[in-house]
């Protein structure tokens, strides 16, 4: 194993255990794991590990699980393992006492173009708006959120179907080799860190927290594509979803895939057309035909088992 340099990295999601087995595997020195806290389920005692903590125990690798990143227990444990850098990847934001341990700093995997589209839920945001390209950026943590110093940068293109699931597993696939690159170019004086600038001929776009409130499809507000982009954007999760009024009642109707139809009609927005094998809304500039979704109650299912059930009533609308 690599005696240097000791490396402590702090995540929790699948994401970042592409990147921590990335640096295992290469045999680099991880002196310890930090991740989030034991959930538990809502109707069970059991507790579900993140794939950072089980990992870390299947591999014998120290870990902590601080739900207060100030708690001085967990800081003298930090200051204990002593590390020459901390590699962090979707995580909580980071305290100053904790990024500024080290001595050769932290640095951070964010998922997008940085400085474009700083925040929680890039990946989501960027297919909402319907962009060409995102990639990943590794960057030094300092005192303001995802805007410290670019280390190194990795364009990935959009394709027009993809959803943030599918986008997710491709950025995935790069984010080990960026990191273990940008930890090589670090060690061997290899980077210059630059600072973020936002081109001068284009706005500046974030990528706040997803709301259910954002998960709402507005049928009479948003045009075809929006809704579209919204629908990939946001599967499989949190989904994109409405309310599906049927058999007098509304349920509440979550969306995964769907096609677009332009076609011209007079028909009202939101009207549900139920035929065999296909279901599809009337938008403004056409249709949207639902290809996976699930009912209230009901499982995830492709569009044909979905509609077992509902081709028998009528005036079926959404809003």
């Amino acid at each position: 194993m690599k005696k240097f340099p000791k490396i402590v990295f702090i995540g929790s999601s699948s994401f970042s255990l592409q990147c921590l087995k990335e640096l295992y595997v290469k045999k680099y020195n991880i002196i310890g794991v930090i991740t989030n806290p034991d959930n538990f389920l809502c109707r069970k005692k059991d507790k579900i590990f993140t794939p950072i903590k089980k990992y870390a125990i299947e591999n014998k690798i120290p870990f902590l699980q601080p739900k207060n990143l100030l708690e001085d227990s967990f800081l003298k444990e930090l200051e204990k393992w002593n590390p020459d850098i901390q590699i962090v990847v979707s995580f909580r934001v980071l305290p100053k006492k904790v990024w500024n341990l080290p001595k050769m700093g932290s640095f951070n995997l964010h998922p997008s173009l940085l400085p474009q589209y700083k925040g929680a839920a890039p990946i989501n945001w960027v297919i909402i708006n319907e962009e060409t390209k995102t990639g990943l950026t590794t960057f030094f943590i300092e005192k303001k959120i995802d805007s410290g110093k670019i280390l190194l940068q990795k364009e990935i293109k959009i394709e027009k179907k993809d959803t943030a699931g599918k986008l997710e597993n491709r950025l995935r696939k790069v984010s080990g080799p960026l990191v273990l690159e940008t930890l090589e170019g670090i060690l061997n004086n290899k980077i210059k860190p630059i600072y973020q600038k936002i081109d001068a001929s284009s706005s500046l776009k974030f990528a706040p927290k997803i709301s259910k409130k954002d998960c709402r499809i507005q049928w009479k507000i948003h045009s075809m594509n929006y809704i579209y982009n919204k629908i990939r954007g946001l599967s499989p999760f949190p989904a994109a979803w409405t309310f599906l009024f049927i058999n007098n009642k509304f349920l509440r109707f979550k969306i995964f895939f769907a096609e677009k139809i332009i076609e011209e009609h007079s028909f009202p927005i939101g009207l549900v057309f139920i035929m065999p094998s296909k279901m599809k809304i009337s938008v403004k500039e056409g249709f949207l035909s639902i290809i996976e979704g699930q009912i209230e109650g009901k499982n995830r299912m492709n569009i044909k088992n979905l509609i077992n059930g509902l081709k028998t009533y009528k005036n079926i609308f959404v809003e």
